[in-house]
């Protein structure tokens, strides 16, 4: 179980890393157009021409003709390493036109095809990522701690604190979801710039999802103010924020690991559908929703399918997570039996 969850550690580590390092790794600027090139094909690898094998990879520059694009094969173009390009920002502070791999004008490389604009479709993924998996993981941050301070509250104190505080969170329980979400985001303005949007997202969906966690925690807290230990402490004159901090607020630590693990992948659907129908980020910025909102449209859907890449890193995204909290959730039965 150990090696298990190192594995999945590991593989979100790698995830998180790629996301992170967006514009060294992907090759053009997520709003670089090239209106000669839209719906462009993913750019197909080559190792082998006339004259045989070769260890350097190369592309063909492709060329639309009669709404089809074909190589043109009379000029080989190699895919070099580490070379200038646009400009972007790491980690929203260090400034760079250096990335991994590009080949030279007028050829394009798109590994994942381009859009209707003719932007790079995987560089728009790796920058698409940054916003939905920042909001997931900030929102599952807020909403954890909202419901951290709630359930420790109603489950110490308990009478008629614990009977409000958990009236209040059955009525969230009870609310469906998803609908009230959307009416919620509908009925804040629609007009913002992005920084504004991703803030407003975040509070909206980490503000809703405190009830679970609050539940959850609240019962961890009941159980352990009831030990025998903490009565002593309690006798003995330990005060409530003691008492809190050294026996019961680590005692919550595995539920909350499990919470995360599930609320992140929820979370980044949350912003992806919210994107997804026009209410969330919104162009020319970048996120998994709104980079699959263009195949509402049914033409595009069946005929330009490299542009699901989004969907499958969802999926990629949220079994990885669901898969880690099942490892945690058993690896917690296991400390407890």
């Amino acid at each position: 179980m150990r090696i298990k969850t190192r594995i999945l550690l590991l593989a979100l580590a790698v995830l998180h890393l790629v996301v992170i390092f967006a514009g060294f790794i992907g090759p053009y600027h997520p709003s670089g157009q090239n209106r000669e090139l839209p719906y462009a094909p993913p750019t197909r690898v080559h190792f082998v021409d006339a004259s045989g094998f070769h260890l350097r990879p190369f592309v063909y520059a492709c060329t639309l003709v009669l709404d089809t694009y074909q190589e043109d094969r009379t000029r080989e173009y190699p895919i070099r390493l580490f070379v200038r390009g646009d400009p972007y920002t790491l980690l929203g502070i260090f400034n760079s036109n250096v990335h991994l791999f590009r080949v030279d004008e007028p050829a394009r490389i798109f590994l994942f095809g381009s859009d209707g604009y003719g932007r790079d479709e995987f560089s728009r993924l790796l920058y698409g990522g940054q916003i939905s998996l920042a909001a997931g993981i900030l929102a599952t941050l807020l909403s954890l701690a909202a419901g951290t301070i709630i359930g420790t509250i109603s489950g110490y104190y308990g009478k008629w604190v614990d009977e409000s505080l958990m009236g209040s969170a059955e009525l969230f329980l009870s609310l469906p979801w998803f609908y009230f979400v959307i009416a919620v985001r509908a009925f804040l303005p629609l007009h913002l710039s992005p920084a504004e949007t991703f803030l407003l997202l975040i509070s909206v969906i980490g503000l809703i999802g405190w009830a679970r966690p609050a539940r959850l925690v609240r019962g961890v807290v009941l159980s352990a103010r009831a030990r025998n230990y903490v009565s002593a402490a309690r006798g003995l004159g330990a005060s409530d924020l003691y008492l809190l901090r050294r026996h019961v607020f680590p005692e919550t630590f595995g539920v909350l690991l499990t919470q995360a693990a599930l609320l992140v992948p929820q979370y980044v659907a949350a912003e992806a559908t919210l994107s997804f129908f026009g209410l969330g980020v919104g162009e020319p910025v970048p996120s998994w929703g709104n980079m699959l909102s263009s195949l509402q449209q049914y033409n595009v859907l069946v005929s330009y399918g490299w542009l699901l890449a989004p969907a499958g890193a969802l999926v990629v995204t949220s079994v990885i997570y669901w898969l880690l909290a099942d490892a945690l959730h058993s690896r917690l039965k296991s400390h407890s039996i």
